[in-house]
């Protein structure tokens, strides 16, 4: 599975940083991503709804670790790319627990939090929509 293109709605809310869409395989699209501050860094939010007793289920996810890291990595990659600043992103739950019984977890995070260029929840919302780049070819 090859991520073939992302696009980037940074916004400024509390803590939504930005909404995303990604391409995979050059033919299927997910819509509604959504780049997260959290209290340890970024972190990637899928699409999901409201269920009638109040809670959230994910519309579309990944169904591995792995898969989610390798999503996530684009993703903030390229949030960083469009905000133009380095972003902490979250540990993992693996990264977090190989800490806690005191293993090597891989390279530390980088240390600078983006503040994005940003646009209200209704602007990105009205570029998402008319963006040529998102209709059916």
């Amino acid at each position: 599975m090859e991520i073939t293109e992302v696009k980037v709605f940074p916004i400024q809310e509390e803590k939504l940083r930005a909404f995303v869409s990604i391409v995979i395989d050059r033919c299927f699209m997910v819509n509604d991503i959504k780049v997260i501050q959290g209290r340890d860094g970024l972190f990637i939010s899928m699409p999901s709804r409201r269920k009638k007793n109040g809670d959230f289920k994910d519309i579309a996810h990944p169904l591995n670790n792995d898969t989610r890291r390798m999503i996530e990595e684009r993703i903030l990659t390229e949030y960083e790319g469009t905000v133009g600043e380095p972003v902490v992103r979250r540990a993992h739950r693996q990264e977090a627990a190989a800490l806690a019984v005191g293993e090597e977890p891989g390279p530390p995070p980088e240390q600078t939090i983006a503040q994005p260029a940003g646009q209200t929840l209704d602007e990105v919302q009205e570029q998402h929509l008319s963006d040529s780049f998102w209709t059916v070819r």
